[in-house]
């Protein structure tokens, strides 16, 4: 009977409790995003139109968005890196978090469009610094829940709410107030809250990487040939995929959609993007990398609706293009975890993510050059990278089975 009690060493009731405690690990930290977004997506959702306001053009907004993207995901590889050789997971995320939570605030006291890009800037590096320590104790908790897909789509669902909440809340500033520099002030709020709860999570869970239990120490001197190979198709994804503020700045310039629903069209597409994220999340657990194959072509969709469409089918390119954003925040950086040894995963995913943000960012520029020159262009461009992919998914599946 006692034999049967235990596994590996483990009792049945510690299981358990390891479960629990994983469980609550991940809503915790899915929380923490939820003010987080509420933050950050809050001001992405104006900031088009504010620096075409400030008297930026097109392709200073595609530049900064770009290269913000570039910082984000880029400078993963030394965050992931340093917390891989380190095993210093949480200073480092703390950290980030603190850095991102005080750049958006202070964009209500930007003068001008540089100053105000340069707080985008800083704000995609605090990202940067804290999501692959924070992804990887993530993973650590995942396997006690229900499996990767379950895990970051939930903590994407969360993430997302918060990403609803934040520009219907910019939204009301900006319709009952007037003014951009109330509404950014107005995110000092949930940047408070969110900087709390994550000290929170520190002192509640001190080394999430004892939640992942029975695991084997494989030695490893480099990363599989399958992540290289699924790396190439999501950077081609990610150098598709048109920045909301590039699509903010369309709306502004044209005039088809008024001020005051930008925000509540990112409203619209962080909810289909956390909605989706639970549902996707649990089919790829359930079918792998086959998911993704429909959900780029679903993606590619969203720029002609967005760039040629009217108000009812921007609405629509918008929420396709939340599904996109949820796709890339939630089943993509699942993927990972399943394609490389648990050791390897703060390096993988700093890896990952970097030759991830240097295709966003190289495509970012490339769309904004392109909008400004001919806007076709930009949907063409957007639409092709894409669709490239699929065929790299498809072979990636096969190799996989």
């Amino acid at each position: 009977m006692n034999d049967k009690m235990k596994s590996n060493g483990i009792t049945i009731e510690n299981k358990v409790k390891v479960k629990k405690s994983a469980l609550r690990f991940v809503l915790l930290i899915g929380v923490v995003s939820l003010f987080a977004d509420a933050t950050y997506e809050g001001a992405r959702s104006i900031a088009g139109p504010y620096l075409a306001i400030l008297g930026a053009s097109a392709t200073l907004v595609g530049f900064i968005g770009g290269f913000g993207e570039l910082l984000g995901y880029g400078l993963r590889l030394v965050s992931g890196r340093l917390s891989e050789r380190t095993g210093k997971f949480w200073p480092i995320t703390l950290f980030g978090y603190v850095i991102q939570m005080s750049a958006i605030p202070l964009m209500a006291l930007a003068p001008n469009w540089q100053i105000f890009g340069l707080l985008i800037i800083l704000e995609r590096i605090g990202k940067a610094t804290r999501n692959p320590p924070r992804d990887v104790m993530l993973s650590h908790a995942a396997k006690q829940v229900g499996g990767y897909g379950w895990a970051f789509g939930t903590h994407e669902a969360l993430d997302q709410l918060g990403a609803l909440i934040g520009p219907l809340v910019v939204a009301i500033m900006l319709a009952s107030q007037g003014s951009y520099k109330i509404a950014f002030s107005t995110l000092l709020i949930p940047a408070i809250i969110c900087v709390t709860l994550i000290f929170t999570a520190r002192f509640l869970y001190p080394k999430p990487e004892e939640m992942e239990i029975s695991v084997p120490n494989v030695e490893t001197t480099g990363l599989p040939k399958v992540f290289w190979v699924y790396l190439v198709g999501a950077a081609l994804v990610a150098a598709g995929f048109a920045d909301f503020s590039l699509i903010a700045y369309h709306f502004q310039k044209t005039d088809h959609i008024p001020t005051t629903w930008v925000p509540i069209f990112y409203s619209v597409a962080m909810a289909v993007s956390g909605s989706g994220s639970l549902l996707f999340g649990r089919l790829f657990d359930r079918v792998g990398l086959w998911i993704l194959i429909p959900l780029t072509i679903i993606s590619a969709a969203s720029a002609p609706l967005v760039f040629f469409g009217g108000f009812w089918f921007a609405l629509i390119g918008s929420a396709l293009w939340g599904l996109g954003m949820g796709v890339h925040e939630s089943i993509i950086p699942a993927a990972v975890a399943t394609m490389v040894p648990q050791q390897r995963r703060p390096s993988a995913y700093g890896i990952f993510t970097a030759g991830y943000g240097i295709a966003w960012f190289l495509g970012s520029v490339v769309l904004g050059i392109l909008y400004d020159a001919w806007i076709p262009a930009v949907v063409i461009l957007s639409v092709i990278l894409q669709l490239i992919a699929i065929p790299i998914f498809v072979n990636l599946r096969k190799k996989i089975e």
